[in-house]
């Protein structure tokens, strides 16, 4: 059985030294694709990929860290853009070309079946939870995968894709409905429910059935909630590159330990160790600019 991750791959288009965009292979699913690949798990990702260039590219950089594409659209259809800007703090956000692109390009004719593959864990999350009308074809895929694998979803939440506050949380809440481990961002749950405590939302999805709920916090690192209680991992100073590929990181780290030691050991004691180990990971990927999330010997060596 392999780890199945579906999502975006997509070009991050991210201002260089000398202010001239430089191409990346990225999104987010594609990114926690090849973190998992990375630290020498069997990893399935599925999406459609493009025929131009950028698929091309795309396509070339997931098979040299091992993720294998078995599963995935070849398509026409072009590669979907994210145009990243870099705050002072190194921060990313985004602004996305979607229409039209194999990245979106969803439907259950090709999807995989899960009866069939019996997958270990499903990882979806980011913008083809969203973005219409494949979210809705996933949403109905995701709910057959269920039936044979935990999933994991990761909103990764883009308010320049999607402006409505309303129609976002009610997506968001679907999916972690039927999700056994939420990881969210700070940043994601501030614009999703403004003024609400985090504490209060994720111990609401962990007592609507989530096993775990984990909120990364950036440089402050992260919190996981599960029904047993609360654990918390401090952040790891480095020399920052940028953020791009961190919170995907630690989603890898999640997925990694459901895999090796089970969904039970994400509690007390176990939890606090993956989380610190998680924190590890994000640091090694915020030090290099774009998405390169660690090896498994490097975080050995820590």
């Amino acid at each position: 059985m392999s780890i199945w991750v579906c999502g975006e791959v997509l070009i991050d288009l991210i201002p260089g030294a000398d202010g001239v965009r430089v191409a990346h292979v990225g999104g987010g699913p594609a990114n926690t694709a090849k973190a998992l690949a990375r630290l020498g798990h069997d990893v399935q990702f599925i999406d459609g990929i493009s025929t131009d260039d950028y698929g091309v590219k795309a396509r070339a950089e997931l098979l040299v860290d091992e993720v294998k594409l078995d599963l995935a659209l070849t398509s026409d259809k072009p590669t979907c853009l994210a145009i990243v800007t870099l705050a002072a703090d190194r921060k990313a956000s985004y602004e996305f070309k979607i229409d039209g692109t194999a990245t979106f390009d969803f439907g259950l004719n090709w999807l995989p079946d899960p009866s069939v593959h019996k997958p270990s864990v499903l990882h979806i999350g980011t913008l083809v939870t969203i973005v219409e009308p494949g979210a809705s074809v996933l949403y109905d895929w995701a709910l057959q995968v269920a039936e044979f694998a935990p999933i994991v979803f990761d909103p990764n939440i883009r308010p320049s894709v999607m402006g409505d506050r309303d129609r976002y949380q009610a997506a968001v809440e679907k999916w972690a409905a039927i999700s056994s481990v939420i990881k969210v961002s700070d940043d994601d749950l501030t614009w999703l429910f403004p003024g609400q405590p985090f504490e209060e939302i994720a111990k609401r999805w962990v007592s609507d059935g989530a096993a775990l709920v984990v909120v990364t916090r950036g440089v402050n690192g992260s919190i996981g909630y599960t029904e047993g209680g609360v654990e918390e991992a401090h952040g790891v100073k480095i020399d920052l590159a940028d953020t791009v590929g961190a919170g995907d990181t630690v989603g890898a780290i999640i997925v990694e330990a459901m895999i090796q030691d089970g969904i039970l050991s994400l509690q007390g004691a176990g939890l606090k160790k993956i989380l610190i180990r998680a924190a590890k990971a994000a640091a090694i990927t915020c030090s290099r600019a774009g998405a390169q999330p660690p090896y498994k010997h490097e975080l050995t060596k820590i």
